[in-house]
């Protein structure tokens, strides 16, 4: 290994550790708007979102499998069901469809 993969793995600490280090250093004890508060409540649900919808589409040649998958999540997360029946329920509604029309 040469010396520019340590100088790699260093850069990528500090990348990391420095975006998580300012606000715990300036903000410690501060306490954010209310407007900030709720902008920041919603990035992990954004970005969550970001992550998965462009894999619903490609997920297998028929698109209609990934859109039927995301249609029965959001149906069962809509009535409030949780985390794991959403997943589990859309699990099952692409295995009956995988039976039935593949």
């Amino acid at each position: 290994m040469g010396t520019w993969f340590w100088w790699m793995i260093l850069g990528m600490a500090a990348v990391t550790y420095i975006p998580r280090a300012i606000p715990l250093t300036f903000l410690e004890g501060r306490e954010l708007p209310a407007s900030v508060q709720n902008v920041l409540k919603n990035i992990p649900y954004a970005v969550l979102g970001a992550l998965i919808f462009p894999a619903i589409f490609f997920i297998q040649e028929n698109i209609w499998f990934g859109v039927l998958g995301a249609a029965a999540a959001f149906g069962l997360a809509f009535m409030g069901a949780n985390v794991m029946v959403v997943v589990l329920g859309s699990i099952a509604v692409l295995a009956v469809y995988s039976l039935i029309f593949m």
